[in-house]
């Protein structure tokens, strides 16, 4: 039996290009409690001619259970990265949901020269406990 691929989600929006990778952490996770701990790996590229940096991010988180948090802030885990051309900020982050399905999706908020606000969606990327088999 094959391990399933890794679930990887990519959009690119002008200049900047994130793409996003979640696992599911079932050693941190409590089903019985309704925990289930997600990380979710982060890669920002900056592809487009002008250095920008990002400000501020805005998250939507969806949990199956109907549930839906809006989670604003500056910059991503402490950090208002100054991306020039070719350059990559990678990070990782994670997410709590009460149910084993959600999705998350989002934007950040870049400034470049300019100084005027540019939002790069972040691609919606689904949440998914998968239930482990059955070995006993």
């Amino acid at each position: 039996m094959t391990e399933r691929a890794k679930a990887f989600y990519y959009r690119q929006t002008g200049g900047i290009r994130i793409s996003v990778r979640p696992v599911f952490l079932p050693e941190r996770s409590q089903p019985a409690k309704g925990q289930y701990v997600f990380a979710y790996f982060v890669r920002i590229e900056n592809v487009g001619a002008e250095t920008m940096q990002l400000r501020t991010r805005q998250w939507l988180i969806h949990d199956s259970i109907g549930e839906e948090t809006v989670v604003e802030g500056e910059g991503v885990v402490g950090e208002q990265p100054v991306l020039a051309r070719g350059q990559v900020h990678e990070y990782q982050s994670f997410c709590v949901l009460k149910s084993p399905n959600g999705f998350m999706e989002g934007k950040y908020f870049f400034f470049g020269p300019d100084s005027v606000a540019f939002p790069a969606d972040i691609p919606r990327f689904h949440l998914q406990a998968s239930e482990p088999a059955d070995h006993h």
